[in-house]
């Protein structure tokens, strides 16, 4: 399959690209760093999403079979309307749109199930906002043309190559001899997400 990443250079991205090529597919990126350090066979294409224009020209006369929609701006926010303009902006011959939305998008409390109803629109959190709107508007867009959409909803994800300080000040912790501090009263349930479970499940929607 002709394969974009919209990302693809940092975590999770990173080793889509990688299994995404040994699987046999054609792979583009689109990021906003003028190159990548990626195989050579990955096409790099450069657009900021807070530019639409950048991205309608970056993805102009292109046709992708797929999308992973990976990327979350920490700075700015990315939000559903970014969102659907880079959806528009591939054209009408997608297989797959899958986009990584978080547990985040439930907002607030831990016993969710997958049924359960995202956060709402005015939550006070821009990234639990951001990705329940996200979800939702990309749900519409399925009822309203079959846009074929599948989302993630990964708690913390951690592994080889990690950018956030998550998982590894515990193992900071053991290695120095310190106590290991348990938020709360410890009863804070939270299952970490291993990055290649992750990305061995984004290949299986393909």
């Amino acid at each position: 399959m002709n394969v974009l990443v919209i990302g693809g250079t940092l975590f999770i991205g990173r080793l889509l690209v990688k299994e995404l090529l040994g699987a046999g597919h054609q792979v583009s990126v689109l990021h906003r760093k003028p190159k990548h350090d990626l195989p050579r066979r990955v096409e790099n294409l450069v657009a900021d999403r807070n530019d639409a224009a950048s991205v309608r020209s970056a993805l102009e006369n292109r046709r992708f079979e797929a999308v992973f929609d990976n990327v979350y701006d920490w700075q700015r926010g990315t939000t559903a309307e970014q969102v659907q303009a880079t959806v528009h902006a591939c054209g009408g011959r997608l297989a797959r749109y899958v986009f990584m939305s978080s547990v985040a998008a439930y907002g607030d409390g831990l016993n969710h199930y997958e049924g359960d109803a995202l956060a709402p629109d005015d939550h006070p959190e821009p990234y639990v906002r951001d990705k329940a709107r996200t979800e939702r508007l990309l749900f519409r867009m399925h009822q309203r043309t079959g846009l074929p959409v599948v989302t993630f909803r990964p708690p913390f994800i951690y592994g080889p190559g990690n950018p956030f300080y998550r998982e590894a000040f515990f193992w900071d912790r053991l290695r120095l001899n310190r106590p290991i501090i348990v938020p709360g009263d410890g009863h804070r349930l939270m299952q970490f997400c291993y990055v290649k479970d992750l990305v061995a499940a984004c290949l299986q929607v393909l």
